[in-house]
């Protein structure tokens, strides 16, 4: 019966550590080629838009999300020399940390910029909206600024790898340890998460009102072709509704087996893995959904087929 509990363990322990580097593989370039398209236009010295500025600082924040819990893996799986420092484990989960802050607040920033640029054109509208492209490049600053702030007692619960009976596993000594942080960080977390996953359930729900209000009004609109074509704030809308859904969901079951881990006090790294690889689910997906929803990215692969096929 151990044996057997054993080799489920590992097999599990083995396929998580490959789901690992398959985000890293997929994640990485993914991202990297979203941040090349989105600073594309400042290099050219184009008129960049609000929403690929937010990309870029996302695009940042998803990378380190994506690597910084790889890198103890690959010294176990790779290295197995010499694991982290104490000091070395308190870098790499206050990255993480901070990344993970500001791919929330990034997400809340964007959707909530997508949903204005929907609003009726109404007098008392104008001003705010056309505010709103100014106060991009310091908001997504303001995420940084804030997951830096929010985030400085990570250093302190976290330590080096112990060879303690706690894990049951062989590598278990080369990881790092952590433990509960106190109570009031906790509430503090959960506040500022909830206020922002509020700001995107609330921008997504008027993104779809007015979506739905303007699919009624053009039922009534007859062209010659019989065909309505789609304004580009509208495709970019449900591209931005698919990305906070996709949040959404990876967040939902990243906090469940968090909550698992800090009401039990359950630290196996099994757990841990499970933990890591659902919080670079969407760090993986994001820069792949963007990319194909990018109708200049569907027209430069046409290019692409066209002279080189």
């Amino acid at each position: 019966m151990s044996v057997h509990r054993d080799a489920l363990r590992n097999l599990g322990e083995a396929v998580l550590e490959t789901i690992s580097l398959l985000q890293m593989v997929v994640g990485a370039p993914g991202n990297v080629i979203l941040f090349f398209h989105s600073i594309c236009p400042i290099l050219l010295g184009h008129k960049t838009r609000p929403t690929e500025v937010i990309l870029a600082h996302m695009v940042v924040s998803n990378l380190l999300i994506i690597f910084s819990p790889g890198i103890p893996h690959i010294i176990v799986a790779f290295v197995l020399r010499k694991p982290l420092s104490s000091l070395g484990c308190k870098f790499v989960y206050y990255v993480q940390r901070v990344a993970r802050g500001t791919t929330l607040c990034s997400t809340c920033v964007l959707s909530t910029y997508q949903s204005f640029t929907l609003i009726p054109r109404r007098a008392e509208w104008v001003m705010l909206r056309g505010r709103a492209p100014r106060v991009i490049g310091p908001s997504c600053c303001a995420c940084w600024l804030l997951s830096f702030l929010m985030n400085i007692c990570v250093p302190v619960t976290v330590a080096g790898p112990q060879g303690t009976n706690n894990y049951t596993d062989n590598h278990g000594k080369w990881f790092c340890s952590s433990s509960a942080p106190k109570a009031r960080f906790l509430y503090l977390w959960s506040v500022s998460d909830a206020v922002f996953i509020a700001l995107m359930v609330w921008s997504s729900g008027s993104m779809v009102l007015l979506l739905l209000r303007h699919r009624q009004r053009v039922q009534y609109i007859h062209t010659p072709t019989g065909r309505h074509r789609r304004p580009p704030e509208t495709r970019a809308a449900r591209t931005i509704l698919m990305l906070v859904a996709t949040f959404v969901t990876f967040y939902a079951l990243d906090c469940i087996f968090a909550f698992r881990i800090a009401a039990f006090l359950d630290f196996r790294l099994s757990l841990l893995h499970t933990a890591n690889v659902l919080a670079s689910c969407f760090p993986t997906v994001s820069p792949l959904l963007l990319l194909l929803r990018d109708p200049r990215v569907h027209g430069c692969c046409s290019w692409v087929f066209r002279h080189c096929g």
